[in-house]
Parts: C-alpha cells; sequence; structure tokens
C-alpha cells in the first residue's frame, strides 16, 4: 500500500497532464482543420475532468496494478469524439489531427527533461521533485510510443490510414472494431515491446540532442 500511495504520488501530476493535453492537442488540431466536434462538446479543454474515463483511467490501472504487482500497467483517456468527415481533406487532415496527440507528448517529455536540468542546476536536493520530471518524462515518452503503434483506432494506426492508397485505406480501416483487443493481445504477449523501446530510445536520443545547447551552457 505504500509503495501504491508513493507511486500515486510521483505519477499522479505527469500522467494527468500527459492525458489532458494529448487529448487537447487532437480537439485542437480537429478545430484548425475544420471539425468542431470535440470544442462543441467542451473537450477542447486543459481540464483533466473532461478527459478521465472512470474506467480506463483510474479503475483498471488500479486493479491492473495490485493483480500484477506493480509488473504490468495499462489504462486510457475518454477519446476526443472527432467527425473526420468535417474535414476540410479528411483523408489528409487525419494524420494531422492523429498526429497531435503523440506530438504533444513528446513536447511534455521535453518540459519535463528541462525541469530535470533545471533542478539540477539549482542544486534543489529534494528527490521527490526530481523522481517527478524523471516520470514526467517516461509517461509521455511511453505515450508517445503507444499512440504511434500503426494499429487503429490508435493514432498511428490512423496516420497510416491517411497515408495509404484510398483502396487500402478503407481495407485497413476495417481493423479499427478490433484493435483494441490486438494491441492487448499483444502487450500480455510483451510483443509490443519490439515496438516500444526502439521507438522510445530514438525520441529519447532526439530529447538529449535538443537539450545539449542548454547542458553546455550550464556546464
Amino acid at each position: 500500500m505504500n509503495d501504491l500511495i508513493q507511486t500515486v504520488a510521483v505519477y499522479a501530476l505527469p500522467v494527468l497532464f500527459a492525458i489532458t493535453l494529448h487529448e487537447a492537442a487532437h480537439a485542437y488540431a480537429a478545430k484548425y482543420f475544420g471539425d468542431s466536434t470535440a470544442y462543441m462538446l467542451g473537450r477542447m479543454s486543459l481540464n483533466p475532468i473532461k478527459h478521465i474515463d472512470p474506467f480506463g483511467t483510474i479503475l483498471i490501472p488500479i486493479l491492473l496494478y495490485f493483480s500484477t504487482g506493480g509488473a504490468f500497467l495499462f489504462g486510457y483517456a475518454k477519446p476526443v469524439p472527432i467527425n473526420f468527415g468535417q474535414l476540410r481533406k479528411p483523408k489528409r487532415d487525419m494524420a494531422w489531427v492523429a498526429l497531435a496527440g503523440p506530438a504533444a507528448n513528446f513536447l511534455m517529455a521535453l518540459l519535463w527533461l528541462l525541469v530535470l536540468i533545471g533542478l539540477a542546476a539549482f542544486q534543489v536536493q529534494e528527490d521527490f521533485f526530481a523522481l517527478m520530471a524523471r516520470a514526467g518524462i517516461l509517461t509521455n515518452l511511453v505515450m508517445f510510443a503507444f499512440n504511434l503503434f500503426p494499429i487503429p483506432p490508435l493514432d498511428g494506426g490512423r496516420i497510416l490510414t491517411s497515408l495509404l492508397p484510398n483502396k487500402y485505406a478503407y481495407k485497413f480501416a476495417q481493423i479499427e472494431p478490433y484493435g483494441f483487443f490486438i494491441v492487448m493481445a499483444l502487450v500480455l504477449l510483451k510483443v509490443l515491446s519490439f515496438w516500444m523501446t526502439p521507438v522510445m530510445m530514438i525520441a529519447q536520443t532526439v530529447l538529449q540532442w535538443m537539450v545539449k545547447p542548454l547542458l553546455l551552457l550550464l556546464n
């Protein structure tokens, strides 16, 4: 129980920010490209409550934590409603709307990395804040890589659907009703790690390259 409380305390804010900005980014992108569905339903918001799914965001992660001893965690937020038919160029703009979520997570990972560098630069001794910053980096890199996996309804699946020729895009999109179960099976079989690990490593390398000038300046 103490481990759970400590884990929740460290990860609570990073996870809430990661989920909220990911979903809000989809909503902002959709409105920019012509679909106001999420905006009209109040989902173009930075209020975490608007995006939390009681079952997927709270209950499932807690049950998995206790049932697997913290070895396996999974959860999801309430998907932002998007009417792709309302986009100005539906097939093309679908990719940009889908990419907005992972892009928001990558940006947040960068911001948490800057916080971690700032804590070291100002010699902040409290470990809790450093742990939270590291949790923020990890959480957002995981969301970035996971959501880019090319199976609908994940963002990567929508991006791939957008890039495929119409004939193949239509057939590929038919996977969507089964996508969640396919992804869960790949997670349980530990196959998804073959995608997650290299994508996260690439993203982390890019982040380190981006902050390198700052590190050189501080040193």
